[in-house]
């Protein structure tokens, strides 16, 4: 049943043969590169639009229970470890790229929360939300998908609360610690009202996505067709022991969030990459693209910015070897 549910429903592989006849009735070769190629872009579009949608759709339903100000009071609650892990659980209920993230954080930051405890809803919020536990099942299999979400909560929970020993508090810019806050009474929304939020932001998340989608679905199948696989072997597989960090590095640049990455790690995998590289590009891309770190700035220090991103780094590259050293056990 799990395999049925995790290859035809979350996998939609049935779409993929439907695809591969239609085209192949329209006389396409799907086994050569331009016939495989266009199966490709036009099942992982489908695939993941679909996804996209649906998972929006239920996890803005959730996050429709936990504004802002309502999270701000449920972390006030907790303190020291318990704090951090909260907040990394919540941010897998927010939104799905670290750009978006990073006003919530400016809010809660801004409200007086522990700075170590922003920083974990920072660092999870992008890179281990619901969308990519669902994501990931449908490409790699579960045992994949939660043991890269358990360890994403551990790289923010961990990175939160080292932040907060070394009491960077003043590295955050000023404009932001004196901020005055206002207690304004929550307005109850009605389940009209939840779901109209939500089919809001399906509309607004996909129109922002959705050329980041077809860019990775192009580069992933430029990727699985065209590329030789003893090339992508030699640079992210076994015989390159710093693919990891390339791959990590080569993710930075890049702005994107799981939906576009997803087709790209499927592609590389296909080929021949480990399974550490594949998913520290994805971990690199959510955390810490160049336009995030860039509207980060804008709200704290060089220092802090600087620990932020050793830390993100550390742990992405450490998860991708710990992946690479048990791939054999969970694939």
């Amino acid at each position: 049943m799990w395999t049925f549910i995790q290859d035809q429903i979350l996998g939609m592989k049935w779409l993929s043969s439907v695809i591969g006849n239609l085209l192949t009735a329209l006389g396409f070769d799907i086994t050569g590169k331009l016939g495989g190629s266009i199966r490709f872009f036009i099942y992982d579009v489908i695939k993941i639009v679909v996804l996209l949608c649906t998972l929006i759709f239920v996890i803005s339903y959730i996050q429709s229970y936990f504004p802002p100000e309502r999270t701000k009071k449920i972390l006030g609650r907790f303190h020291g470890t318990a704090a951090n892990i909260l907040a990394a659980l919540l941010g897998t209920v927010t939104p799905f790229c670290s750009c978006s993230s990073i006003p919530l954080f400016i809010g809660f930051t801004s409200a007086g929360l522990p700075l170590g405890v922003t920083f974990s809803f920072l660092i999870s919020s992008p890179m281990v939300d619901l969308g990519s536990l669902v994501l990931l099942m449908s490409i790699f299999g579960a045992k994949v998908a939660i043991v890269y979400v358990i360890l994403g909560l551990v790289i923010a929970v961990a990175g939160g609360t080292l932040i907060e020993k070394l009491h960077l508090e003043n590295q955050v810019e000023e404009f932001i610690r004196n901020a005055k806050q206002m207690d304004l009474p929550q307005e109850e929304l009605t389940k009209k009202d939840r779901l109209r939020y939500s089919g809001e932001q399906v509309t607004g998340t996909f129109k922002k996505v959705f050329p980041y989608i077809l860019i990775g679905v192009s580069i992933g199948a430029f990727i699985h067709n065209w590329i030789p696989q003893d090339l992508i072997v030699r640079f992210l597989g076994n015989g390159n022991p710093f693919g990891v960090v390339l791959a990590t590095i080569a993710g930075v640049p890049m702005y994107a969030d799981i939906f576009g990455c997803i087709p790209i790690a499927e592609a590389l995998l296909a080929k021949g990459a480990k399974l550490g590289v594949v998913l520290s590009f994805m971990m690199g891309v959510t955390t810490l693209s160049l336009p995030s770190m860039i509207m980060l700035k804008k709200a704290i220090k060089p220092k802090l910015l600087g620990i932020f991103i050793a830390i993100c780094t550390a742990g992405i590259i450490l998860v991708g070897y710990f992946f690479n050293a048990i791939q054999y056990l969970i694939i």
